[in-house]
């Protein structure tokens, strides 16, 4: 079933996410991304949406000129493995994101489970320190919107497995952003409600598909510019 916001609240929403990322990072890098160079946002949550990151990453040539961002779903009082589970099948360089970090194409950036990784002004890494776990599983909204308010060019929203709706307002917000929007083909599973309702929520999704087609995609709009 499609889940439906009222306009007020998302609009409320998205004030708040603004909020955030116009507080000042203290020695903050400034990058200029090449006017066709990609960001791409990817969202998940779970084993399933675990699993889907490290086949989609696994598919991306080792050579393309993007930047990658990863927000998944994770306990903010266990250690984290998952920069070395992704590592163990990306074609790309995965790295732990710092805060006002230079972002380099060809790299994969993660956070920390209490330091939400998103984009901020200039498109320098930005962390979101959250260790009472307020944004619990807004992670991904968190990181899409970071990217609608800042991605200043081409950029890439992509919804993969996971469970509850995480991800669909701020897919939204990149759509009107100008941004493209992916979502993997949702399966009839309990943990398969994020990419049902981001299909579902209010804006079409310009590319359905599997982790692998998804990574195809990515490449092909890459190449061509587009």
């Amino acid at each position: 079933m499609a889940l439906t916001y009222p306009l007020h609240m998302v609009r409320n929403v998205e004030r708040s996410w603004r909020r955030q990322w116009r507080q000042p990072v203290a020695a903050a890098r400034f990058i200029r991304i090449g006017p066709d160079d990609f960001i791409v946002a990817i969202g998940g949550s779970g084993g399933e949406g675990l699993q889907d990151v490290q086949e989609l990453l696994e598919q991306l040539p080792s050579d393309l000129p993007v930047i990658v961002l990863v927000a998944l779903h994770r306990p903010v009082d266990q250690v984290s493995y998952l920069r070395e589970a992704l590592e163990q099948r990306s074609a790309i360089p995965v790295r732990i994101a710092r805060n006002g970090e230079w972002l380099k194409l060809g790299h994969c950036y993660i956070g920390e489970p209490g330091q939400h990784l998103v984009l901020g002004a200039g498109s320098f890494a930005k962390l979101l320190c959250d260790p009472t776990n307020v944004y619990r599983n807004r992670t991904v909204d968190a990181l899409f919107y970071s990217l609608a308010e800042h991605a200043e060019r081409k950029f890439i929203g992509v919804v993969l497995s996971g469970g509850l709706d995480d991800g669909s307002l701020g897919l939204s917000a990149i759509r009107r952003a100008g941004g493209i929007t992916m979502v993997v083909t949702p399966r009839r599973a309990p943990d398969h409600s994020m990419p049902r309702n981001a299909i579902s929520f209010n804006d079409p999704v310009d590319f359905i598909g599997s982790p692998r087609h998804i990574a195809a995609e990515i490449v092909l709009r890459v190449g061509n510019k587009r």
